[in-house]
């Protein structure tokens, strides 16, 4: 999940990083209000999930509360990449010296962490790290040995900072780290980090980005949710316990196992060429202990999204036995009704394979097709969806 840049700003003020005050708006008044609130020189900054809102004309300076509340008309309703502004956040204004960016996150190809940190920092660090590689400083960070004192003085020599500095910003360092380590993130990002004229080093934007395996230790994290944004099929799906990923295809998906579902999603779209270019609508893993009842509860998802033309159910039994498979499709066909009106194609194979087959073929429901394997399975659904 990743945070909008205000609630990154309460994360930082939470583990002691320094950061400016900020409040948010949700009206050109508010911005006002809020502006008063601060006094001076204040900064009307565009809350979306995206990079580039200061090219994009979402990031504005006002020196008057009646310049924040004019400058943010036009940048409420404002599209940056897709996103449109519907909250600001009004910042107090900083003297800034120097910028640069400090950020930690999740290297998945070396099952570790890594830092990355550079002293030329600032809105244009994508290009230096393509220009000019050696200007940015990457650093492994050992998970189980951590970001200490000493090891964040070696991560800011290593990013160039000059000797007088490296006591001011190693401190921070290490408290972003505890930033992402507490709150159990996979990105923790800072540009700028600015040094001010009175020689302070301070977090003036902030990107984080949640690990949602680990909202069970985190429940305070729900609140932090863009329930707003969020596609109401897979925010229906998430409250049900399931894990579902909504795709643009025709043809729903429902597996056992996260790498059996992804097969199924390959071999959906190979034969989907072969029948109008239809292609999968969702990633649905029941898992490996499923119930009768988290069935019903996929497909009543899978049956709610109107792109949805056909489904394919494709279950290889063991934990959960065929049986309990075909129960599943029965019941959440039943309770349905009348809104269940796409075709399903099931494929089952493994424990209770047989059992699960008669089920089926004795509630002769007219939507249910059986498939001997896979690509029969996967054949028919995109053939159905097509028509």
């Amino acid at each position: 999940m990743d945070l909008f840049e205000y609630q990154a700003r309460d994360l930082f003020e939470k583990y002691g990083v320094p950061v400016l005050a900020g409040i948010i708006a949700d009206t050109p008044e508010e911005v006002r209000a809020a502006a008063e609130k601060l006094g001076g020189v204040t900064v009307v900054k565009a809350q979306v999930k995206a990079g580039g809102r200061g090219k994009a004309g979402g990031v504005k300076v006002a020196k008057t509360p009646a310049d924040a509340e004019e400058l943010s008309k036009g940048i409420f309703g404002l599209d940056i990449k897709g996103h449109v502004v519907k909250r600001v956040m009004v910042a107090a204004g900083a003297d800034i010296k120097q910028e640069y960016y400090f950020s930690v996150l999740l290297d998945r190809a070396n099952r570790s962490y890594l830092s990355l940190s550079s002293f030329e920092g600032g809105m244009e660090i994508e290009e230096l790290a393509v220009e000019r590689p050696e200007a940015l400083a990457r650093v492994e960070v050992n998970p189980a040995e951590g970001l200490d004192l000493e090891k964040a003085k070696a991560i800011a020599v290593a990013a160039h900072f000059p000797a007088e500095l490296i006591d001011k910003v190693a401190p921070v360092f290490v408290k972003l780290y505890e930033v992402y380590t507490g709150e159990d993130a996979t990105l923790v990002e800072v540009n700028p980090l600015v040094l001010t004229g009175a020689g302070d080093i301070v977090a003036l934007d902030g990107k984080v980005s949640l690990d949602e395996n680990a909202d069970f230790r985190h429940p305070e994290h729900e609140a932090l949710e863009d329930k707003d944004a969020a596609d109401p099929l897979e925010a229906k799906a998430k409250k049900l316990g399931l894990n579902y990923v909504k795709l643009d295809g025709q043809v729903g998906i429902i597996g056992n196992g996260a790498g059996l579902v992804m097969s199924t999603l390959d071999v959906v779209s190979y034969a989907g060429e072969r029948h109008g270019g239809v292609k999968p609508a969702n990633f649905l893993d029941i898992g490996g202990g499923a119930s009768a009842q988290v069935m019903a509860n996929g497909l009543d998802v899978i049956l709610g999204d109107a792109q949805v033309k056909s489904v394919f159910v494709n279950v290889f039994g063991g934990i959960t036995a065929c049986d309990a498979v075909a129960n599943g499709i029965v019941q959440a066909l039943e309770i349905l009704g009348a809104t269940a009106s796409k075709p399903l194609v099931v494929r089952l194979d493994g424990n209770k394979v047989e059992e699960g087959r008669a089920i089926l073929s004795a509630a002769a429901n007219p939507l249910i097709t059986l498939a001997d394997n896979m690509d029969q399975g996967a054949d028919k659904a995109a053939e159905l969806a097509s028509k």
